[in-house]
């Protein structure tokens, strides 16, 4: 072996050491799948697998609950049963059925997603979590999260109570825990035969542990406690949208009274709603968006 040979066989050596995924306790992995297979939870979206499907309940869990989720969802698909459907139907339809979901900005995200699909990839959610990264609404996790879910094929990524459960099992006594100290744990697990089904475990079994043992995702470095609902700004522009959902068409003076906020905030948050494209100002007239 020359010189050069040699060192290269040093680098790759110590590169698959230093780079080498970290080995998990079998008894870990089959904790999480006993539990799964008696107490697994059963959601519509489960049962019957879209890609379409997938993509309205990822949507839908970024920020809302899954027990809420699991009560909308099957009246959002009966309402918009494609994304031809979704495509087709104005925002104002899409946006009465998600109310009681909040973060009103999903439901815009989802509508433009479904424009999406049907004009450029011809009705054809795409497999590939970089393509599903520039729709509007899907970052990283959920780009990931969609694939595996709609396609069962493997990838990884970090939610709320997947994060729970590695912190538990590997991090419990440390605090900030960063998602890039997870991520290498939650890549040796992914089980590519059935990744799909891994994830729900995991999922569910990070339900269970909340329960159970507490939130320890408070000790992740990414925890946010969200703030206080009662008076904020996110129950104003909730208050805004359905009385425009009400009313078709109000006055800027019109929705000072009916919210019963001073005309400084309301207009505030009017111009906020619209350049997010969720409302239409013609003049001192406001209207839910026409997408």
């Amino acid at each position: 072996m020359t010189k050069r040979q040699d060192y290269l066989f040093g680098v790759v050596i110590w590169a698959l050491y230093e780079f080498a995924l970290p080995t998990i306790p079998l008894h870990h992995i089959d904790q999480i799948k006993l539990y799964y297979s008696t107490q697994k939870r059963d959601f519509s979206w489960r049962e019957h697998i879209t890609p379409y499907r997938i993509v309205v309940s990822e949507i839908m869990l970024q920020q809302t609950q899954v027990n809420r989720v699991a009560q909308k969802f099957d009246e959002f698909i009966e309402a918009f049963p494609s994304f031809q459907a979704l495509a087709q139907a104005p925002f104002y339809d899409v946006l009465r059925v998600w109310k009681g979901l909040g973060y009103n900005r999903r439901a815009l995200a989802l509508h433009k997603i479904a424009m999406i699909v049907v004009d450029q990839y011809d009705g054809q959610l795409s497999a590939e979590p970089e393509i599903l990264e520039i729709f509007p609404g899907i970052g990283k996790a959920t780009a990931r999260s969609i694939v595996t879910f709609a396609f069962n094929k493997p990838t990884v990524f970090i939610e709320t109570n997947i994060r729970t459960v590695f912190i538990y099992h590997f991090f419990k006594n440390q605090k900030n825990v960063h998602d890039n100290d997870i991520e290498p744990l939650v890549s040796a697990t992914v089980d590519y035969a059935n990744p799909r089904e891994w994830y729900y475990a995991l999922m569910d079994y990070g339900t269970m542990l909340k329960k159970t043992v507490g939130n320890v995702s408070v000790l992740s470095r990414h925890h946010h406690q969200q703030s206080k609902f009662e008076g904020s700004e996110r129950q104003l522009r909730g208050m805004i949208l359905q009385h425009l959902l009400d009313n078709k068409q109000l006055s800027v003076q019109q929705l000072v009274q009916l919210t019963g906020q001073c005309e400084t905030r309301v207009t505030k948050l009017i111009k906020d709603l619209y350049g997010e494209g969720l409302i239409e100002c013609q003049g001192n007239v406001v209207t839910i968006g026409n997408v």
